[in-house]
């Protein structure tokens, strides 16, 4: 069977465009299928001057540009000979009685709104002249009559377009109208959603959306708003468009037989955004365990160094220099950590560096490098160096995919008031256990459910995580412990649902606990760490990480 390709022959384009990469090339192929070219402004000069014949918009509309440049293309006789169907009759009567002449092709990229705003110190009344109104007003017609009518809105359809054409003498199949139309779409909305973003900002005082993607490369900009959970007074809004873009392929997803590629939501932050600095490329897998780091190490004031292996934390640790921290956190779990991600919240001097090249380590993360670090980290080839600046973890939005829809949360940015603790026990926890104890809650609001993190001050001593079984995370990180757990203090991401959490952490020697609380056995548990003489406190919140 025959497929039906509903092929439309070009004989008339109008060609307009900003970014003008390729554009000479391809009108030249377009005339050399008798296609008649009509452009506007600095498009129909360059044209002419490659010397290629072109008419002028103002030939079609009998008016000429005007309102430096406002209104050109914003006419009867341009969109009319877009929107035209063809075969309908009335419509083709009504183009004989207005003298309308039928536009086959509309080549179309917008104004540089986005490269725009981005310039240091633009002015509202520059980024507003760059708000494209005819392109977008063409771009959705052509794309509305794609029956009849070709949108291209990327360069880099250009060399398939001829192909096309080629193959069916100056035509172009249904197929492929559609398919640019679906593009053309995706253009102008995500245009709109850009300049919607800038203008929001500019007219409050909320954080401005962050923009990502090249418009340079005519790909769909991003658009990505950021929030607090205040922004939203207890609840997030009845509609939302994000949109992102992407900026690498991967060499796959988190197996070889699964492709991925990296989108960008935000440029000024996050680790989509991060500057590799030497290194080999970045895996689907490095930048799912860095994000984890990344946003472990971000939550602490004091220096700190966390090694992470499949997004939960091997070894955390906190120093007075970078090279302590980082001895500290590799101490926790030495054997885990080869092949890990380390993330570092402050600059790597050289002693730092020379300590993690050591052992094996797949990505090296912070801040900042001092000149002698980096040219230490640079001596191992495969390990990837990231350069990110800290930032902070409020005004965030989290995504989650499932099969036909999408969960959106406000981020865990919870900061727990030492004050708020709640003491439930016949022993309070001394000075050195409270610090110890909030450190090792930090640790375990960043490991997966259910989670249970044996710590000092300043350093974890073993983790039991994604357990389904809570008195099974004690023991795997009583079991799992390189260093001492006797003399330890344990935070619980979530209540005891029994005692027999408490019971089994006593038997290795801990001596305070930090948990939500909440349980309908609360008074069961505390009873069992009242037994056992450990101080136990209540936090009220629960950091569940699934």
């Amino acid at each position: 069977m025959t497929e039906n390709l509903e092929l439309r022959h070009i004989r008339r384009a109008l060609i307009s465009v900003s970014d003008k990469t390729g554009i000479v090339d391809f009108a030249r192929e377009l005339s050399a299928f008798n296609v008649e070219i009509i452009s506007t402004g600095g498009t129909a000069k360059t044209l002419r001057d490659a010397g290629i014949n072109v008419r002028d918009i103002s030939n079609i509309t009998g008016f000429p540009e005007m309102m430096d440049g406002r209104v050109k293309t914003l006419h009867p006789r341009v969109h009319g000979g877009l929107l035209a169907i063809r075969d309908n009759p009335e419509h083709v009567a009504a183009m004989q009685q207005h003298e309308i002449e039928p536009i086959d092709m509309v080549v179309v990229n917008l104004y540089p709104f986005a490269e725009t705003i981005r310039r240091e110190g633009v002015t509202r009344e520059e980024a507003i002249e760059q708000i494209d109104i005819g392109g977008p007003a063409m771009i959705r017609s052509a794309a509305k009559n794609s029956r009849d009518v070709a949108v291209v809105v990327r360069a880099s359809r250009y060399a398939e377009i001829l192909d096309e054409m080629r193959r069916h003498a100056g035509a172009l199949s249904i197929r492929t109208r559609e398919r640019l139309a679906q593009e053309a779409f995706e253009q102008t909305s995500t245009y709109d959603l850009l300049v919607s973003a800038y203008l929001k900002h500019e007219s409050s005082s909320d954080q401005f959306v962050t923009i990502g993607g090249d418009p340079a490369s005519a790909q769909p900009v991003n658009v990505a708003e950021e929030f607090s959970a205040e922004t939203f007074h207890g609840q997030l809004p009845g509609q939302a468009s994000w949109t992102i873009s992407k900026t690498a392929d991967l060499r796959y997803g988190e197996n070889p037989h699964q492709i991925a590629a990296l989108y960008q939501m935000t440029a000024h932050g996050g680790l989509a955004n991060a500057e590799v600095l030497s290194g080999k490329e970045m895996s689907f897998n490095n930048y799912v365990d860095a994000d984890a780091a990344w946003a472990l190490v971000c939550d602490f004031e004091e220096t700190a160094c966390a090694i992470v292996k499949h997004t939960n934390p091997a070894g955390v640790g906190l120093g007075e220099t970078v090279a302590e921290a980082y001895r500290k956190a590799l101490a926790t779990d030495p054997v885990s950590a080869f092949g890990g991600i380390v993330a570092f919240n402050r600059t790597v001097d050289a002693a730092a560096a020379q300590e993690a090249i050591k052992i094996f380590t797949e990505v090296l993360i912070a801040p900042g490098y001092e000149p002698s670090a980096l040219g230490i980290l640079q001596t191992r080839k495969n390990l990837r160096v990231l350069r990110l600046k800290k930032e902070s973890p409020e005004k965030r939005l989290e995504f989650r995919h499932i099969r036909g829809g999408m969960l959106v949360q406000t981020s865990d940015n919870h900061k727990l008031d030492p004050q708020q603790l709640k003491v439930v026990t016949t022993r309070a926890p001394s000075e050195e256990e409270i610090r110890a104890l909030l450190f090792a809650w930090t640790v375990c609001k960043h490991t997966k459910s259910n989670a249970i993190v044996y710590a000092r001050d300043g350093q974890t001593v073993g983790v039991g995580a994604g357990q389904m079984s809570r008195v099974d995370s004690v023991k795997i990180g009583a079991m799992r412990a390189q260093l001492p757990v006797a003399g330890s203090v344990l935070a619980s991401d979530a209540f005891f649902p029994f005692r027999d959490g408490i019971d089994e952490a006593a038997k290795h020697g801990i001596t305070a606990v930090i948990q939500p609380g909440g349980s309908v056995r609360d008074d069961e548990v505390t009873a069992a760490a009242n037994e056992h003489g450990l101080a136990m406190v209540f936090t009220g919140v629960r950091h569940f990480k699934h």
